[in-house]
């Protein structure tokens, strides 16, 4: 068993550099890509453990991970090697073996087109569930968007079925996907607290929550600001005083503005907060509501257009709406049975994503989002139909032009952050 290497400072860190191999362990010390299976004190203890026949640690197994984990990364030109997120392979390595296999028989693609939905849903209730933070979703989501593009023009492209002009349009769409996508993933908007506005600080004597209550002594900081001192009465500064109390973020440390909410996943508090996305990682807020539903129409428009060609190519005798049920002859040759099974891929995928703009585009017109309708449901103060895909609570409404006409702008109403929020 090797000894651990020096632990470095800050400073002789950043004097000596890191090259493009070099990295920072957990343990704070210089290490090596190519030293990936050395000096591992925790696997070599477990491993010590087992031979002996001796009871591992309860935290062995999650220290062996944290530690295989740190030591997956990749060559980087700056600042050293990068870490690899785990959760972004699985869906390079799987979804191409399971098109594949789903492209030798349509019996398999009938198991496989079955079982891939159910294995995604599966794993987007369990993270859920668990409230973590995961790559899956958004390595999946990308990399099916850039897999079906590569087998487009792979093996759609070389069949002559389409031209350059539809195929321009296609690339256009795709790249236009990804700035949407990359406008998006810029940020929600973050609730910062405004200095400006602080006047004084309140300390009440209640639990905190997500918080053991014997720390700090159970204190909680609520922030007051001018107007509530400067009240005409004590009646509005009561008034005040309790609604910056049911508005305080116990884990931000911020007074939350109405309609905003706080993310237990990204651990921020976001105005207008809408929902946590999974297949972008971020949540979808003030600032970036309309990058997102940008998105989803760019996707919906590339992954239609795309679908459409791929099936007048391998069914050019059959009807567009129902090549996708009977095409016969696609499975004689593996180039088209192929294409067929990533059309019907990129149809259930498209699926998903039209009934989630649906609820978006009824929850916009109806000027309620997604937390608010989850809420009310949950309350019963709202009005629902067609089986909770319409929920009306009547609060912000404004009419459907006063709605849209709001969430056109509401973007813009979002002020630069200060140089000492920047710091």
């Amino acid at each position: 068993m090797k000894k651990r290497g020096k632990r470095l400072l800050p400073a002789e860190e950043e004097e000596e550099g890191l090259c493009c191999c070099e990295y920072v362990n957990r343990h704070g010390e210089r290490s090596h890509v190519a030293a990936c299976c050395c000096d591992c004190e925790d696997l070599d203890d477990a491993c010590d453990r087992f031979l002996k026949r001796e009871p591992q640690k309860p935290e062995s197994l999650s220290q062996v991970t944290s530690v295989i984990s740190d030591r997956i990364r990749i060559p980087w030109l700056w600042g050293g090697a990068r870490r690899l997120e785990l959760s972004i392979i699985p869906p390079l390595v799987l979804l191409p073996a399971l098109l594949h296999l789903a492209a030798l028989h349509f019996l398999l693609g009938l198991v496989v087109l079955t079982a891939l939905p159910g294995l995604v849903l599966w794993y987007y209730y369990f993270t859920h569930r668990k409230k973590g933070r995961t790559l899956f979703f958004l390595s999946l989501a990308l990399f099916s968007l850039g897999y079906m593009y590569y087998l487009f023009v792979t093996e759609v492209l070389p069949r002559g079925d389409v031209g350059h002009v539809q195929l321009a349009a296609v690339s256009a769409g795709v790249v236009l996907t990804l700035l949407a996508l990359a406008h998006t993933k810029r940020g929600p908007g973050v609730v910062r607290p405004n200095p400006e506005d602080v006047h004084s600080t309140v300390t009440y004597y209640s639990p905190a929550a997500e918080r053991d209550s014997s720390v700090n002594g159970g204190r909680q900081e609520v922030t007051v600001t001018v107007a509530s001192r400067a009240g005409p009465s004590e009646q509005a500064e009561v008034e005040l005083k309790e609604t910056n109390r049911r508005n305080w973020c116990t884990a931000c440390r911020v007074v939350r503005p109405p309609r905003a909410g706080h993310c237990r996943i990204c651990g921020v508090c976001v105005l207008r907060l809408d929902h946590h996305c999974v297949w972008i990682n971020s949540c979808v807020g003030q600032a970036n509501h309309r990058s997102f539903l940008l998105t989803l129409v760019l996707f919906l428009l590339t992954s239609l257009y795309g679908i459409s060609l791929v099936l007048q190519s391998v069914c050019p005798r059959q009807n567009l709406l129902t090549a996708l049920l009977y095409c016969p002859g696609v499975y004689n040759q593996y180039s088209t049975a192929l294409c067929f099974t990533c059309a019907w891929y990129s149809s259930i995928v498209t699926g998903g994503l039209l009934h989630l703009l649906v609820v978006q585009v009824v929850n916009i017109s109806y000027n309620v989002t997604e937390r608010e309708a989850r809420v009310a449901l949950r309350e019963k103060t709202a009005r629902s139909a067609f089986w909770g895909l319409i929920v009306e609570t009547g609060v912000y409404s404004r009419g459907f032009r006063g709605n849209w006409s709001e969430f056109m702008a509401m973007g813009d109403k979002l002020s630069p952050p200060s140089p000492a929020d920047l710091v």
